[in-house]
């Protein structure tokens, strides 16, 4: 599959996500809408995605939410069949992302550079 196309899926798969998880559809306390799907890597055989998630809460909170999203994982996967209306829906595998939490660290560390 092309490149172009494996982008557009991961982001059809990236915003469906999102808006299942904004608007209540995965019903698990675990997941709040302050999570947010930073990224899907979708494989060449779109037979499996890896998506990331974040959240500015804390990172306990964050490994609930990945844990929980896994364990939804098929019902998540199901919807976006659904709506998606893809050949092959990929197998979702979710992730929690550290990047927000890295950058967050950097600024941090670059203010303490910028006040010695």
């Amino acid at each position: 599959m092309s490149e172009y196309r494996l982008k557009r899926v991961a982001s059809l798969i990236q915003h469906a996500i999102s808006e299942m998880i904004l608007t209540g559809i995965v019903k698990d306390h675990r997941v709040s809408s302050f999570i947010s799907v930073t990224e899907v890597v979708v494989s060449k055989d779109t037979g499996y995605a890896k998506v990331y998630v974040s959240s500015f809460e804390n990172p306990q909170s964050v490994e609930n939410a990945v844990k929980a999203l896994n364990h939804a994982a098929g019902f998540i996967q199901a919807r976006l069949g659904k709506k998606l209306r893809l050949r092959n829906t990929p197998k979702l595998t979710f992730y929690q992302d550290g990047s927000i939490e890295r950058g967050v660290r950097m600024v941090h560390k670059l203010d303490e550079l910028e006040d010695k």
